[in-house]
């Protein structure tokens, strides 16, 4: 098979991934593999919440030593919150993997997601890996993909490719989230690969960029979960001439990985759990990059906002109160406010509008909302979902 043929975690040159059911779930897929041919850079992001599930606390130390060649994913058991045992079920669950690729234990990293607070069963995926080692292949993305997902409705992949001006470079991922999510990482797990030649401490300079810009600025719910991490490995594989810091390659690698990530990123908020729409949320008019961020996350994160997109009730109040208390600075008294290409107030006053118009707008598949509050240059883009009444259902029988 030929290396053109992977997407996906399996579009770089190098990579092969596999998924299958190993009895975590009782029906569908609940291991996946990914496999590097040779030792990769890598780099990683992780929750900020202080409770960190034991494969956060065997994978982090793993990726600071900057090199890794295999990641091991588990869904249907977080391994969190399990104590000593837990960190030695993910420290066996390593040290299978590493013995089933025939690989160094050091250079395996692993992940899990599912429920907080029952114990593995790591004999069940120890069981299974010698056939996901036998499954690997460039067309293994798609079922490594499924086998990483709990109340996903969808699986969720992105590729890119550049000219690096020596060669063409390739970046893949895959991701999974719908509910739990919140900016620092929520219950979201992503795993990317490149086959660009590029030292760990660049490609971590890169991955902080790429993951405030994307996986940083998604909200389904306010929530932020114990087990989420994304991690990149870069194989060196493609024919191109390193990468390396402050050159144009570098900002081209960069805006590629940033791609991907957004791509990701706004598939996970269009699959928040009983969520009918994306919701995109364009912040303008800040002093500060960060300041804008601020606004856009403050407005895609607000309930009362994400209730009212589910209503399709043009209630721009909320927004820009939303606005208010999101902790940036800007003139509270001059505001534009537009629901898709439909201007709601303006000046920072209401407008007379077309609410059957408007409702038709929160209709669509993505709703785009901007507010410009004319205090400076800056601009961000956060993303989020409506909150539906099957949200709750979701949630409220989420162990049954």
């Amino acid at each position: 098979m030929s290396e053109a043929s992977g997407k996906g975690v399996t579009a770089p040159a190098g990579f092969r991934a596999s998924g299958l059911h190993v009895g975590l779930k009782k029906v569908k897929k609940d291991l996946a593999l990914i496999y590097s041919e040779v030792p990769a850079a890598v780099a990683g992001v992780f929750t900020t919440n202080q409770v960190k599930a034991a494969p956060l606390l065997v994978t982090m130390p793993r990726v600071a030593a900057g090199r890794a060649q295999a990641v091991v994913v588990n869904s249907g058991n977080a391994n969190a919150c399990t104590g000593e045992q837990g960190l030695a079920d993910a420290r066996e669950m390593a040290r299978s993997t590493a013995e089933a690729l025939a690989i160094d234990e050091d250079s395996v990293l692993v992940s899990s997601t599912g429920v907080i607070g029952q114990r593995l069963p790591v004999d069940k995926i120890a069981a299974g890996l010698p056939e996901a080692v036998r499954r690997l292949s460039k067309d293994g993305h798609t079922d490594a993909a499924e086998a990483i997902l709990t109340t996903d409705t969808f699986i969720k992949e992105a590729q890119a490719s550049f000219d690096t001006g020596s060669g063409t470079v390739t970046i893949g991922g895959m991701a999974k989230g719908s509910g739990m999510i919140h900016p620092n990482m929520a219950t979201m797990l992503g795993f990317i690969t490149t086959d660009a030649s590029i030292p760990a401490e660049a490609l971590q300079q890169a991955l902080r960029y790429a993951a405030d810009r994307s996986f940083n600025m998604i909200t389904v719910d306010g929530d932020t979960s114990t087990n989420d991490m994304v991690l990149v490995m870069a194989n060196g594989r493609a024919q191109s001439d390193p990468v390396q810091p402050d050159t144009p390659a570098f900002e081209a690698f960069r805006e590629k990985l940033l791609e991907v990530c957004v791509s990701l990123a706004k598939a996970i908020a269009r699959d928040g759990e009983g969520a009918t729409c994306l919701v995109e949320v364009r912040a303008k008019g800040l002093a500060t990059e960060e300041e804008a961020r601020l606004v856009a996350r403050s407005i895609a994160r607000s309930n009362l906002v994400k209730t009212a997109v589910f209503g399709r009730d043009a209630n721009w109040g909320r927004i820009i109160c939303a606005a208010g208390y999101s902790g940036a600075r800007f003139g509270p008294h001059n505001f534009d406010v537009y629901l898709g290409d439909m201007a709601v107030a303006r000046g920072g006053q209401g407008l007379d509008f077309d609410e059957e118009k408007a409702s038709a707008i929160l209709s669509r598949d993505t709703v785009v909302i901007t507010v410009d509050l004319k205090s400076g240059p800056c601009a961000a883009t956060a993303w989020g979902c409506d909150f539906s009444y099957d949200y709750v259902k979701i949630n409220a029988s989420y162990r049954t």
